[in-house]
């Protein structure tokens, strides 16, 4: 409804305009810094066994969202990455995991090898989009050498349905000419996309922190581990033939093989010895450019109680930082680890100490200047996720103690490159004691 008499009354605007002035002036520079953080993002490199940003050392403290892409593509559940971005900026946390792939079935990226849904590629436009806005950096992994999301069974299934498959087996997905053509296909369309909304290509784009090659990769055909180390290498340099900006990591869970006899007795049991992958041969291939590791002792083994698997961590970390600083040379993230809550010996508070423990082992490599570059929680969600959670799955702000903990290491890793003074939203952060 349209004002009616000689104008609005000038006490009311002038009100408003000193509430407007006030608040700017308050927190103007907050706000500036805040929706202008992207265009200050650069890319994050790696000297020697650090990455760096702008000339400063970074210590990562971030977490997995795998879901982002899938949930971004209808209008009902876009605003939950949104939402759990702006969570994790909060916590002052830098990177997100989460997955740039989906293979056949229920909203594929990839519907048919070199067939892809625009709808879905839209989707993942909006996740880095998003990102961007919030200050948040992504890990994008590839392909996945589970099932879920299609994976590599999808690759060998496509093969085998268009008759060139040379053989049933999953690791097929490793040596088949086909599908290897098949996967080169995928990666030369992804990396060389062009945001729909940023207008900005992804291998141009410094919001991707990293790309990860596979997720969690095994080979159980070639436990000699030739025939995933041939495909790393392939791969990692058909990648970095397209993208030379940004960095790359394989996606290993961590486990030693034959290639590293004198590593054998830091695995959990002898079967981690038998994935056909290794942590170090597959971690020096030359464009590999830090390592990866993931942290579950509590799935690893079956007759450990919490104070053994606590213990276990720790030694399981400092053993591939060991490697990252003496052998590889390179930084080493640990970009999943979680405590299962359906332990039977399962007690909250088991979490935080289990959380604490690996957050003080990264912080003390801060401290030092060594190759443990940081951590990636598994996993966050939003309320109303429950079909996407699992024993891991934390809403954080439902858990004031995870919380505070995610916090406290943002500003601990901060206050040790300096980081803290550069950015303005963590300075805020910081300024508020847990």
């Amino acid at each position: 409804m349209s004002p009616t008499g000689n104008g609005p009354p000038l006490v009311p605007i002038l009100g408003f305009l000193t509430c407007v002035a006030f608040l700017y002036l308050s927190f103007g520079d907050l706000w500036f810094d805040y929706n202008n953080r992207e265009a200050r993002l650069g890319f994050v490199t790696r000297n020697g066994t650090q990455f760096v940003l702008d000339g400063k050392p970074l210590y990562v403290n971030g977490w997995n969202s795998y879901w982002f892409m899938d949930h971004a593509v209808n209008d009902h559940s876009r605003h939950r990455v949104g939402a759990m971005l702006e969570a994790g900026s909060k916590m002052g946390l830098t990177v997100c995991r989460t997955w740039a792939f989906n293979d056949g079935g229920y909203n594929a990226l990839q519907i048919s090898p070199g067939r892809f849904d625009e709808r879905v590629f839209k989707a993942l436009d909006h996740v880095i989009a998003e990102a961007k806005t919030h200050g948040v950096r992504l890990l994008l992994s590839l392909v996945n050498n589970l099932q879920n999301y299609g994976g590599k069974t999808q690759y060998v299934n496509w093969a085998w349905q268009e008759g060139v498959g040379l053989s049933s087996s999953n690791d097929s997905f490793f040596f088949d000419p086909s599908i290897r053509r098949y996967f080169k296909n995928y990666l030369t369309v992804l990396l060389t996309r062009k945001n729909s909304i940023t207008g900005i290509e992804y291998r141009n784009d410094p919001t991707i922190f990293a790309w990860e090659l596979i997720n969690e990769p095994r080979c159980l055909t070639d436990i000699s581990g030739d025939t995933l180390q041939d495909w790393i290498n392939e791969m990692t340099a058909f990648i970095k033939s397209i993208d030379k900006k940004h960095l790359l990591t394989v996606g290993l869970e961590g486990f030693y093989g034959p290639k590293s006899p004198k590593r054998l007795t830091v695995n959990p049991e002898r079967w981690a010895s038998e994935l056909g992958s290794d942590f170090v041969s597959n971690s020096e291939s030359p464009n590999i450019d830090f390592a990866s590791v993931h942290i579950y002792p509590d799935h690893w083994f079956h007759d450990q109680g919490f104070e053994e698997n606590l213990k276990f961590a720790v030694k399981w970390m400092q053993s591939h930082m060991e490697d990252g600083d003496k052998e590889l040379k390179k930084p080493v993230l640990f970009t999943e680890f979680g405590l299962s809550n359906m332990n039977k010996d399962y007690e909250p508070s088991q979490r935080d100490r289990f959380y604490r423990a690996i957050f003080d082992v990264v912080y003390k490599s801060a401290k030092r200047k060594r190759s443990g570059a940081g951590t990636l929680v598994w996993q966050f969600l939003i309320q109303g996720m429950e079909g996407f959670n699992d024993e891991f799955g934390i809403v954080p702000w439902e858990k004031d103690s995870i919380q505070r903990l995610m916090t406290e290491q943002s500003c601990r890793l901060g206050r040790v490159t300096g980081r803290h003074l550069q950015d303005k939203m963590l300075t805020e952060i910081c300024s508020h004691k847990p």
